[in-house]
């Protein structure tokens, strides 16, 4: 079977995490760079691709079976829309769109179109979740009680020359960094039905904020914390605990999941799972054993997973309606910071 053909558009950052992992996954072939500026260019001609500034080129063109769109965040309703339009399935990065309006655009335009859409919350394919999602699924911890979740790190001043990272439509950690730590807890334990939350953006004093906290309850019972900052220092962070990109981060041995239930906790990215024998309570011992996980590139296993959605060998592991859902939480966490009460995430449905 042919390689499927997959142009990038948008080669910031995380457009060029999507490049370079198309040269490495099975069953997918970089087809095309599109982005205006000339260091996309450049890039192209180094990777000895087809070059567009715009998707209007690269459709003409018809090299394409189907697209990833890493551009701002501005502008993924637009170009998701046109390149559905084309009959072309495409891997959104996160977020799926800059307001709650735009989101229901995509969503009706999703649904009209037909065309696979997977969103990339790329943690979902890390064999530490999909090992964790197993165990908790069949049970290891028993209903939800509670989670923690921490988030800190700190981000260089010229992060944020980038104009679009101090819009608070587009920027903040919030909509860039949580937004993954929200996907994985609903990916875990189901929708969330209230959030308190809090922000703050006295440490730089940009309008964008730079540490939140929130309250998260579940539907179905259980409470979660979730507190994170791009302002501020430490190895509690995802990114650099997980391993997850070694290019762009260097590995530090901590915790930053904490899983709570009725019968056990877990930990991630450790995979701590710690159990009492039966009968047991705070007075006895507790048990101690580390799953198991495999190996494999996170970025890559997204991409060969895009690669099967396309072919329609599978269901997309995440869905645009996940995407808007992760977006919901996002907003409700800023509406309530702003209003100072509790927003349940219904009231944000009529918005979609």
């Amino acid at each position: 079977m042919d390689d499927l053909k997959v142009a990038v558009i948008g080669a910031g950052v995380i457009g060029r995490t999507h490049i370079d992992t198309l040269s490495k996954a099975g069953g997918v072939a970089l087809s095309a760079i599109v982005d205006p500026t000339p260091a996309a260019r450049d890039l192209a001609a180094q990777r000895q691709v087809p070059y567009f500034t715009d998707i209007d080129a690269l459709l003409a063109a018809g090299i394409c079976d189907a697209a990833v769109i890493a551009s701002p965040n501005d502008t993924h309703v637009a170009l998701a829309e046109r390149m559905l339009g084309a009959g072309i399935p495409i891997l959104l990065e996160k977020p799926v769109a800059s307001t709650l309006a735009e989101a229901a655009i995509l969503a009706e335009v999703t649904a009209r179109s037909g065309v696979p859409v997977l969103v990339g919350h790329h943690r979902r394919h890390n064999p530490l979740i999909k090992t964790a999602k197993r165990a908790i699924t069949d049970g290891a911890i028993g209903p939800l009680v509670m989670a923690t979740v921490t988030c800190a790190m700190l981000k260089q001043p010229d992060y944020f020359d980038v104009p679009w990272r101090r819009d608070p439509e587009q920027g903040g950690p919030l909509l860039i960094n949580a937004i993954h730590d929200i996907d994985l807890l609903r990916h875990f334990f189901g929708e969330i039905a209230t959030v308190q939350g809090t922000h703050s953006n006295a440490t730089r004093g940009l309008d964008v904020e730079d540490t939140t906290a929130a309250i998260l309850t579940f539907e179905q019972g259980g409470l979660a914390t979730l507190a994170l900052s791009d302002a501020a220092v430490g190895p509690w962070s995802w990114e650099v605990s997980s391993g997850e990109n070694p290019g762009r981060f260097p590995k530090h041995d901590h915790i930053t999941h904490l899983y709570s239930g009725r019968e056990g906790g877990l930990s991630l990215p450790d995979l701590s799972l710690w159990t009492y024998e039966p009968g047991g309570d705070w007075t006895h011992p507790l048990t101690h054993r580390r799953l198991e996980a495999g190996t494999g590139d996170t970025y890559i296993a997204q991409a060969e997973h895009f690669c099967a959605v396309v072919r329609g060998e599978v269901k997309p592991l995440v869905t645009c309606d996940d995407g808007i859902r992760n977006m919901h939480v996002v907003a409700a966490i800023k509406r309530s910071a702003q209003t100072g009460r509790a927003v349940a995430l219904s009231e944000l449905e009529s918005v979609t």
